[in-house]
């Protein structure tokens, strides 16, 4: 049987990731280089260069080359790489690498004798990108924020609000701090498209879905918005990548993939997309408006498809592009598992007790609710940490806590995704935290909706060799869809499906219910709202 390889690159915060599949057999197989292991020199923790300055978060793009070279070797001596007819990256969002004029002829004439680090340390006009992790640019979002009329404005044309992790503030903050670099810079890459140059020897376009998470880019018309580049730097537009509305061909391997790693000419590499539109891709999501995803780690996130635009005045989440032309939905709650973690550490707990603890207490908790701000929350925005207990909710009362910390971070979700239209009909429910049982069952019961535990092991990386399979395959007249490529190669948990329970439902979901307790305790923590004891007292009294 001819193997009908496709391969997916994911370069992450700590790691870099491949994955080979074969459509054919449904084969996978799997390779990693762990960057604080394998690179030392570079002196990075997890990852990331963090400065004397804790805001301040970067990376020396030099060891992600060097990271390319290394899984390419490893690929080609296992003799993968002559079948592998397709490659698209994923890319951790939000970074940003800063080349210079050197930058286009050095990758058009890599010598395939020599590694590519040997060769690329001349081509950047920034020694370090910035990373998604970096948030110094407060003072730049709200510069791009007065200019284009607050932060509805901005989140109507860009998709999001001025957000100090993403280009446009840490672009507009090198022009402001370091005016030669800027000028010495002729091209500013993504992670997913500078990843992508390097595979195709010149400079990649740049696709929406990672484009759509800049601050640049006007969600509406998938192109560069002349209003806000004109916010955040001089002569910008001059500096960014094509921008691609789906996906498409972004060029073949280089003449340095095929005589250094064996690579067929014949190689497509699709246009590379950020970590979180690539994972929508690896859980099967792409054209699946009714199903969204809940992943369960460091950070939550709640996230989806959207087949089309839904305007409305909002501050809060992410509109990123999709593979297919659409959209992606995505909030982001930072107190995600630490902050669970902290409440069953803080009593001693096992995760199957913790999880035990929810089975078998009652949903509502007596209105007792927790707002679990152990750090700094993104949603909602919350600078300064503090854990609010409302409804006679006490410290030593163990169950009552571990029941309060879940229950307040799923109606979170609940509470703020209602902004994204109606509820899903399924979730998704995906990382580490997945397998909890409890959890799920909450899940269920406080969105009304089925919750299946999902098993994607490195669903970027999949994500991404699954948009190059699909690419590939529909080109060549072999039309698959989105999810039957996906079932190839995702497990589903059967025995962890949890559905809504009739009397739980109606605890968090009715008039006055704890869904609306929430939303008056969350309106008090942030300063906008009075004390929600009226709303605490009156479920109390109906929902015993």
């Amino acid at each position: 049987m001819v193997p009908d390889r496709f391969l997916g690159l994911d370069l992450g915060t700590q790691s870099l990731t491949a994955v080979v599949i074969d459509t054919v057999t449904g084969d996978l197989q799997q390779t990693s280089i762990n960057f604080d292991q394998a690179y030392p020199s570079y002196g990075t923790t997890d990852g990331a260069l963090i400065s004397e300055d804790p805001t301040m978060v970067c990376v020396d793009p030099k060891m992600w080359v060097e990271a390319l070279d290394d899984i390419l070797g490893s690929l080609a001596r296992k003799g993968l790489t002559s079948n592998i007819r397709g490659i698209a990256v994923s890319g951790q969002q939000h970074g940003t690498v800063y080349l210079n004029e050197a930058a286009a002829p050095c990758l058009q004439g890599l010598d395939p004798s020599c590694p590519m680090i040997d060769q690329i340390s001349g081509i950047f006009s920034r020694p370090t990108s910035p990373i998604w992790m970096d948030s110094s640019t407060h003072a730049e979002c709200q510069e791009i924020t007065a200019a284009l009329g607050g932060d509805a404005k901005v989140a109507e044309i860009t998709g999001s609000i001025a957000t100090e992790r993403f280009p446009g503030p840490q672009i507009r903050k090198y022009w402001k701090n370091d005016p030669s670099g800027y000028k010495q810079t002729s091209h500013i890459a993504l992670v997913s498209s500078f990843i992508t140059s390097l595979l195709i020897g010149k400079m990649a376009p740049l696709d929406c879905g990672d484009g759509f998470g800049t601050n640049l880019a006007d969600i509406r018309t998938g192109r560069w918005s002349t209003e806000a580049l004109e916010a955040t730097a001089p002569d910008l537009c001059r500096l960014l990548p094509k921008l691609i509305r789906e996906d498409d061909l972004a060029g073949h391997v280089s003449d340095y993939l095929v005589r250094r790693y064996a690579f067929s000419p014949d190689t497509e590499v699709v246009i590379g997309t950020g970590d979180n539109p690539s994972s929508l891709a690896g859980l099967g999501l792409l054209g699946e408006p009714a199903t969204k995803a809940i992943s369960l780690g460091t950070s939550d996130t709640y996230f989806g498809y959207l087949p089309r635009l839904l305007i409305s005045e909002r501050t809060e989440g992410h509109i990123f592009g999709a593979a297919d032309g659409g959209y992606m939905l995505l909030l982001c709650f930072k107190n995600g598992s630490l902050a669970r973690q902290a409440i069953k550490d803080r009593y001693g707990l096992s995760w199957n007790e913790f999880s035990d603890i929810l089975l078998k207490t009652a949903p509502g908790n007596n209105g007792r609710i927790m707002l679990p701000y152990i750090m700094p929350e993104i949603t909602p925005l919350v600078l300064k940490p503090h854990v609010f207990r409302f409804g006679g909710l006490e410290e030593s009362d163990v169950t009552a806590n571990v029941r309060a910390v879940s229950e307040g971070q799923i109606m979170a979700m609940a509470h703020h995704s209602r902004v994204f239209g109606k509820k899903p009909d399924t979730i998704l429910v995906t990382a580490g935290a997945s397998e909890n049982l409890g959890l799920l069952q909450t899940i269920a019961d406080v969105f009304d909706v089925e919750a299946q535990s999902f098993e994607v092991k490195d669903s970027a990386a999949l994500g991404a060799a699954i948009r190059a399979a699909r690419w590939c395959l529909n080109k060549r007249g072999n039309s698959r869809s989105w999810r039957a490529l996906t079932e190839l190669f995702t497990t589903q948990r059967q025995s962890l499906v949890a559905r809504p329970r009739k009397d739980a439902v109606r605890v968090y979901r009715a008039e006055g219910g704890l869904l609306d307790v929430y939303a008056a305790c969350e309106g008090f923590g942030l300063g906008i709202g009075r004390k929600p004891d009226k709303e605490i007292a009156r479920f109390k009294e109906f929902f015993r």
